[in-house]
């Protein structure tokens, strides 16, 4: 298993997603999103593990970005603006090999040990 955490050093569930690791004894990787952000292909293949740029974006925002992306229609705008913007991600993301999770999901992880 080979776990890779994206998160905001501030953000409570990638908090969480850390210390649920940690109690199993699984070695992990952290990223902080906000200053290394992601590759082009890291990026590809979080986007097809979570079925589209939608299931990436935190909607609940009060950015006034996200409130312009809820009418854009061009998808490849959203992935442009959201890889140059991490900030406009969930997190904490979580990724095993090709399986990606976004937010805090122990139920999943727990199908990956």
């Amino acid at each position: 298993m080979n776990i890779q955490i994206w998160g905001k050093s501030k953000c409570f569930d990638t908090k969480k997603a850390e210390r649920y690791f940690k109690e199993r004894k699984i070695k992990y990787q952290y990223i902080d999103l906000l200053r290394f952000g992601f590759s082009g292909k890291e990026f590809d293949t979080v986007l097809r593990g979570l079925g589209g740029i939608d299931n990436l974006v935190n909607w609940e925002s009060n950015d006034p970005q996200i409130t312009l992306m809820k009418y854009m229609d061009d998808v490849t705008a959203k992935e442009d603006k959201v890889f140059d913007e991490p900030k406009l991600m969930r997190t904490p993301i979580v990724r095993n090999g090709k399986q990606v999770t976004v937010g805090y999901c122990p139920e999943i992880w727990a199908q990956w040990e």
